[in-house]
């Protein structure tokens, strides 16, 4: 067996930068090394023949940890077993401390020995993965509502823009300004709560006297955002035939009566297999797909449309505020026709990814003639048709109705 040199033993122990603190057997200090100053801001002199309570907060505390080590199954040893300590600031230190009863020959107790790591650090990371975690979840789970409530936005103002006198117009107007405004500012709260938790950085500021909260308000820029012009009523989109894939029912619906307003087509899906038993039976021009599904996620169901129809362009759209496992980024790889990030979607943009899709020469996709198919969890705006032309849009079409 072969020792370490005394000398280079009390070399390591004095360096370490963890904190290393011996005591007799009644509690009086009587080894402190460099490692402890430095993390305790006491020095040797200020420490050493003191009672280790001095670096407790309360005669509790260091009773708590002693008798931890000597109901310890393990001999008289503790193991990253968190306690906190004081430092001549006063301020209280979060540590996890190892340590081990000292034994004389005789076996008896004449003290003890203890290495305690400063885990401020440690849980400050848990903190931040933990709140990564939560801001993933809160933008997936708000963009989708956000969607519902966008879409609906989006028909509303059409209707209000056409049954009203231009006085009531003025009124509602703002009105539907107000409710933009609104979602506009949970979305930017959102971005900031993602921004925050991807660059594990965040502001605080007073809410209380002496208490601190994450400063989620919206910057600048995002204050200063324009809302986008109103389209042109000449409805390019009439008559395109549109599958849309989600599993959340508030945004397929939603989805689908905005492109319905669009005079589309619109088939929906809530899970990947009926999206394909439709694709099987329908004529379909594009399809607009959620990314997280259950049974398989978007970029499975891309290849797998990609590889029955080659040519039909397949649009990808998540709630997440970045491409979380790189589907839509393998899936451009893949020839990917579009994809729409952040939920809730802008109309307009939804609108000119659609107009793109159908301006490409490609040879449109053709189904079989459709058959009559069931399940709650699929349906059509319109009775499926054999493939044919798209019919022509009339010259002055009426505003349509909602379903």
């Amino acid at each position: 067996m072969h020792f370490l040199d005394p000398k280079y033993l009390n070399r390591l122990v004095e360096t370490s930068p963890d904190i290393i603190v011996a005591v007799d057997i009644k509690g009086t200090i009587v080894y402190y090394n460099d490692g402890a100053r430095r993390g305790l801001q006491f020095t040797a002199e200020e420490i050493i023949g003191q009672n280790v309570t001095r670096l407790y907060p309360s005669i509790e505390e260091a009773r708590r940890v002693m008798a931890a080590m000597r109901s310890s199954r393990d001999s008289g040893r503790i193991s990253n077993f968190e306690s906190t300590f004081r430092n001549k600031d006063n301020e209280l230190i979060p540590v996890a401390i190892s340590a081990s009863l000292i034994y004389d020959d005789n076996n008896q107790e004449i003290g003890s020995i203890g290495f305690a790591r400063d885990i401020r650090g440690m849980r400050r990371r848990e903190q931040l993965a933990t709140a990564g975690e939560i801001a993933i979840s809160l933008a997936h789970e708000i963009n989708n509502p956000l969607e519902v409530i966008v879409n609906n936005l989006e028909l509303l103002a059409r209707d209000v823009e056409a049954k009203l006198s231009d006085a009531e117009l003025v009124v509602e107007s703002e009105r539907l300004d107000s409710i933009r405004s609104g979602v506009e500012r949970v979305q930017a709260i959102v971005r900031r709560l993602d921004e925050m938790a991807r660059k594990g950085t965040y502001e605080t500021r007073d809410y209380l006297q002496g208490k601190r909260m994450a400063d989620l308000a919206p910057r600048a820029a995002e204050a200063l955002r324009e809302h986008e012009p109103a389209p042109a009523r000449d409805w390019p989109l009439t008559g395109m035939s549109v599958l849309v894939l989600d599993d959340d029912p508030g945004v397929v619906n939603s989805l689908a009566d905005l492109l319905r307003a669009e005079r589309c087509v619109v088939h929906t899906a809530m899970r990947p297999s009926k999206a394909l038993a439709l694709l099987r039976n329908m004529k379909v021009d594009a399809v607009i797909s959620d990314v997280v599904m259950p049974e398989m996620d978007g970029y499975e169901f891309y290849l797998q449309v990609k590889e029955e129809w080659p040519n039909l362009p397949v649009i990808l759209m998540t709630a997440y505020y970045y491409d979380k496992d790189h589907i839509i980024k393998r899936s451009r790889l893949r020839g990917l026709e579009g994809a729409l990030f952040k939920k809730p979607i802008n109309p307009a943009k939804l609108r000119q990814v659609l107009l793109q899709c159908r301006n490409k020469t490609v040879q449109p996709h053709k189904g079989p003639v459709a058959v009559p198919h069931d399940g709650a969890e699929a349906s059509s705006a319109q009775v499926p048709v054999a493939p044919a032309p798209l019919a022509a849009a009339p010259s002055e079409p009426a505003r349509p109705s909602r379903p």
